[in-house]
């Protein structure tokens, strides 16, 4: 039952609910309270003292609103609302002092300090600071921390607010980082001095509210006024995190994450945050045609009359990679049909089933996790393949709920049951009786661990019959973020990869995480010289997710917008634009001259990626059920940097990547 109460701020009266802290009131009354160590992600520690509110009648002291529940307040004495003040010359005065205390040992490192131009304690100095220091004592001083190769510290200019400490512990699940000593001695520390050890470790940059905590590859490198800002849409994963792309020119010089509480909340991984030094690494720039089995570099109408020549009366079938926007995917579908061949997405060999939406994307939204009190994951670890979601699971493990596992044993940073790692699980879950599960909310996510294998479509259909006798909400996690949009489109062939294989002529739209056999000619078209270019006769040069416009439909089916943040270097051309151009080039031209037409025919054909950030239901359709193997899941993601051609190309994901494997190692005893 709902507890509203009424409560008066500042002389205006709102009705809130009574669980809600004042600083909370206060925002639904449109009242900003300074803050520094209060988050609404994470527990309340109440330690900075900079949220101070009068609350009328109370005690004769300021409160901290951060702490207080609106429950807790008195009413006047004839019934009246209580009453909260955020101006008045109590809490002018009160404001005044914490900034002054916070100030005593905060070094003058403004001009030099990273955080410069986006710092809360700047901000809110100005606006409660006084112009004079009361204290001739020498600053304090302390060692700076050495938490990795990601996140830079500067204890020195530490406010002691904890967010870092609770955010470590309570979302990304490690507990390396606590404080120790009291009073002038206290200090953030890691504990025995261990580095960090974590996928969602580079969130703490923007948690803390000084220049205690920055991004070590980004330090010095730019400030935020000098950077143009674009809200986008990142690829890394399939969860489809809202980032915003800061250039500065031509260079993206960091990603940051948006609010998107559908979505990633207001947290992305480190490998979304840190990857863009691969954009500017092994970029193909220029088309090249290989003559007498070597490459060299062409100009646009000999590459394209090379490949319009290469496809003419041939069998041609499209490969279309993990990271290519559904509109470029669309583009390749019509040009490679129009020339009757086949077009295939699932390049990792994943039976997922054509034309069944509730099979590849399911019936529950990550907001679904939230609530509910059973999941079972099947053949996935979201630690490695979607960190950010993962940390959604173990909030809802924190609340309460129970956690089942299949699959290769893992550290998922929550207590779950490791059932087993095989199908032969789930048969035996089939079994029993699910009368119980019925009356609680529960999900089902299947990963590609579990898919992506022979008996993939078995395993599927064993895993969809269990949601429907637990009546659980079903989720598919794809690893690869262009999936679920060209599973939607229509990008299947019958065979699979197998048919791909049988063509004459492959056009590999940045496919790069498979070989291809020796064989088929191969024109390839991706953003940076991997796998896929080493393999082709022909390549064409395109834009990377930050360089073109395009939509990602993630892996609960929720189209959203990426915008271009920079242009691609060189010659490198938009996807969709190459493949018009070739089409033109082949005497086949597709009917679009612009990504505004491209888009308009791709909604009439598939209407609901025309509902930007909408997630549509989809009608829930059991496959048939047939035999599995034996044989234990295997991991979909073999190493968590270095999964897509971006990634291999960042010297910092290569190092982030030995970093684990040398920790996975376990130490030698000296003989």
């Amino acid at each position: 039952m709902s507890d509203i109460r009424k409560i008066i701020i500042d002389g205006k009266e709102v009705e809130v609910e009574g669980a809600m802290t004042l600083i909370q009131a206060c925002e639904e009354a449109g009242v900003e309270i300074p803050r520094f160590c209060y988050h609404e992600r994470l527990s309340i520690a109440g330690n900075c003292r900079m949220c101070l509110v009068e609350v009328v009648g109370g005690p004769p002291k300021p409160a901290a609103s951060c702490a207080m529940q609106v429950r807790d307040l008195r009413p006047g004495p004839e019934g009246q609302p209580p009453v909260v003040k955020t101006n008045s010359p109590m809490v002018k005065k009160a404001r005044e002092g914490v900034m002054e205390f916070l100030l005593i040992n905060h070094p003058l490192d403004c001009p030099i300090c990273d955080q410069g131009g986006e710092c809360d304690l700047q901000d809110q100095a100005m606006a409660y600071g006084v112009d004079f220091s009361r204290y001739r004592e020498p600053k304090r001083a302390t060692e700076d921390l050495d938490l990795g190769p990601l996140v830079e510290t500067h204890m020195t200019r530490c406010i002691s607010c904890t967010r870092c400490v609770r955010f470590t512990t309570e979302v990304a699940g490690i507990h390396q980082m606590g404080q120790t000593g009291r009073g002038e001695d206290a200090e953030i520390t890691a504990y025995l001095g261990q580095t960090l050890d974590s996928n969602l470790q580079g969130n703490i940059i923007d948690l803390c509210p000084v220049g205690a905590l920055v991004s070590k590859p980004y330090a010095f490198t730019a400030r935020p006024w000098e950077l143009s800002k674009t809200e986008s849409i990142d690829v890394m994963d399939a969860l489809g995190s809202n980032i915003r792309v800061d250039t500065k020119g031509r260079e993206v010089m960091r990603f940051l994450p948006r609010n998107h509480d559908g979505v990633n909340e207001e947290w992305i991984s480190d490998k979304t945050r840190f990857v863009w030094d691969g954009l500017r690494r092994q970029r193909l720039d220029t088309p090249y045609i290989r003559e007498n089995g070597k490459l060299r570099k062409a100009d646009w109408p000999e590459a394209l009359a090379a490949a319009a020549a290469a496809m003419k009366d041939k069998k041609v079938a499209g490969l279309i990679g993990d990271l290519v926007p559904v509109e470029a995917a669309f583009a390749l579908q019509q040009l490679v049909k129009g020339q009757g061949g086949v077009v295939e997405c699932r390049t990792d060999g994943a039976k997922l089933p054509a034309g069944n939406r509730s099979g590849y994307v399911g019936t529950a939204t990550v907001e679904d996790i939230d609530s509910a009190k059973a999941i079972m994951l099947i053949g996935t670890n979201p630690a490695v393949e979607a960190p950010v979601l993962n940390a959604r699971i173990r909030k809802a493990w924190a609340r309460g709920a129970d956690i089942g596992h299949v699959g290769p044993a893992a550290d998922l940073t929550y207590d779950h049951e490791h059932l087993g790692d095989g199908p032969s699980v789930l048969t035996d879950l089939l079994k029993r009786d699910h009368s119980e599960m019925t009356e609680k909310p529960s999900l089902i996510i299947v990963g590609m661990g579990a898919l992506a294998r022979e008996d993939g479509a078995a395993v599927l259909a064993s895993a969809m019959a269990l949601a429907d006798a637990t009546k659980s909400g079903f989720m598919v996690l794809h690893t690869a973020a262009g999936r679920v949009g060209a599973m939607d489109i229509g990008a299947t062939a019958e065979g699979g990869i197998v048919d791909v294989l049988a063509a004459d002529v492959i056009y590999n739209l940045g496919a790069d995480e498979g070989d291809i056999p020796a064989g088929p000619f191969v024109i390839y078209q991706g953003s940076h010289g991997d796998r896929g270019a080493h393999r082709a006769d022909i390549i064409l040069p395109g834009a990377a997710y930050t360089e073109e416009a395009g939509l990602f439909v993630n892996t609960e089916g929720r189209p959203q917008l990426a915008a271009r943040a920079s242009f691609a270097p060189g010659q490198a051309k938009e996807n969709w634009a190459i493949l018009r151009a070739l089409s033109a080039e082949m005497g086949a031209t597709l009917p679009f001259d612009s990504l505004a037409a491209l888009r308009k025919a791709l909604v009439a054909e598939v209407p609901h990626l025309g509902n930007v950030d909408q997630v549509a239901e989809n009608d829930w359709q059991a496959a048939a059920q047939s035999k599995m193997d034996d044989a234990a899941f295997q991991p979909a993601i073999a190493d968590f940097y270095l999964s897509n051609p971006i990634a291999r190309a960042s010297q910092l994901m290569a190092e982030l990547s030995q970093n684990a494997k040398a920790r996975q190692e376990k130490p030698l005893a000296a003989e």
